[in-house]
């Protein structure tokens, strides 16, 4: 057994701690970059602390998935208000940036050179400035997490810059962030917190420390997803549900980065660089039928006698056991209990964004050598990477 584990420095959790931004963030810095998404109303829980520790700032808006471009613009910015720190609050989007335009800060030269796949791909040798992250979505996890998805649109793709040194100095979740969220948001968010269990917790780089996290996320997840989207339908307050949601997409994030993904997100990729369709929702409309190719594929080997396979197997039952909240549950129930989760969630069927019988070729070709299809927890042939995607769809 080998693995690593790489985390944030300083994990702050817990409703009411955004109220500790200002000290925070004044430990590391004189004058703060806040990369925000499209509401900047929403940034007064933030500077109200930030004002009364006497830290200056500056706001730069992230209105969609990050660019390329846009870091460039954030790297200027931040260079022109003389910024010494960065803090990334929003969803997904904003802490990417944010996360990136700390890295570029520190690491100086072109980004195009650092990034995977449509770069060379050179490692950072400087370190991130210091950053903060502060979620105010529960579901990507990339408070803790070590690499940034941007989009180049030029390539139709999306990639990452990846480093160890880019991992947030102090993450700081505070549920009640999340309260506001929409029912949409609610959903897609959920369901990447939920992808983001099962897919490390079924990898074939699953490790114990990592296992852990996913147990405790995925027991959440199950209890609360759809109670938090179904206040959110109705105006209802749910603190219990959008703690518990909050806690999942933390502890995927912390999976995620230290034991792989597989399947779904080898797909997600791909599709979220060529159409408008949210992570979330596709990562949830793709795994459930990640997880009965998956399950398939290892029965199989597993009748050869492989030994492997009936591990991953057992990774699936107790799965399915923690989700459903039944001793006896199987893969089998756990296929459709995620079908339906997505359908009560709302989540359309792939080609509502677009997704086409001609695209399917060049989507496969692209998830087959996503980064992530290499945790899978067994190595798909072309005609069930076929399978998945037009299931989907």
């Amino acid at each position: 057994m080998q693995f690593e584990f790489a985390t944030a420095t300083r994990i702050v959790f817990g409703p009411g701690r955004i109220r500790e931004a200002g000290a925070i963030a004044a430990g590391l810095g004189h004058r703060m970059l806040i990369v925000t998404g499209a509401s900047p109303d929403r940034l007064a829980p933030l500077l109200a602390p930030l004002e009364a520790a006497g830290v200056a700032h500056r706001r730069f808006g992230v209105h969609r998935e990050p660019t390329i471009d846009l870091v460039e613009r954030g790297v200027e910015a931040a260079r022109g208000a003389g910024a010494d720190a960065v803090i990334g609050f929003g969803g997904g989007s904003a802490i990417d940036a944010a996360k990136a335009i700390a890295a570029m800060l520190g690491a100086g030269g072109d980004l195009l050179e650092h990034l995977e796949v449509i770069g060379a791909g050179k490692p950072l040798e400087r370190a991130s400035i210091p950053w903060i992250a502060i979620p105010t979505t529960a579901g990507t996890g990339s408070e803790v997490t070590r690499n940034a998805v941007l989009a180049s649109p030029e390539h139709r793709v999306k990639v990452s810059l990846r480093s160890p040194s880019m991992l947030a100095r102090v993450a700081l979740v505070d549920p009640e962030l999340t309260a506001s969220l929409p029912p949409d948001t609610t959903a897609s968010s959920g369901l990447d917190a939920l992808t983001q269990l099962v897919e490390p917790f079924t990898s074939s780089r699953a490790n114990p420390l990592a296992d852990g996290f996913c147990r405790e996320g995925m027991a959440r997840v199950g209890q609360s997803l759809r109670a938090a989207f179904e206040a959110a339908a109705t105006g209802r307050a749910a603190p219990a549900a959008r703690e518990d949601m909050s806690l999942a997409a933390l502890l995927g994030g912390l999976a995620l980065a230290n034991a792989g993904l597989g399947a779904a997100h080898g797909f997600a990729a791909p599709i979220g660089g060529r159409f408008d369709a949210p992570h979330g929702a596709v990562c949830g409309r793709l795994l459930p039928v990640v997880v009965s190719v998956n399950v398939s594929a290892l029965d199989r080997h597993a009748a050869s006698g492989d030994a492997a396979a009936h591990a991953g197997l057992a990774r699936y039952d107790q799965a399915a056991r923690i989700l459903l909240r039944r001793p006896s549950a199987t893969p089998r129930d756990l296929v459709p209990w995620l079908v339906d989760l997505v359908d009560a969630l709302g989540v359309p069927r792939l080609a509502a964004y677009g997704v086409g019988t001609s695209d399917v070729p060049d989507l496969v070709a692209a998830a087959a050598g996503a980064s992530s299809m290499q945790a899978n927890p067994v190595r798909l042939s072309p005609e069930e990477l076929v399978e998945i995607l037009e299931r989907s769809m």
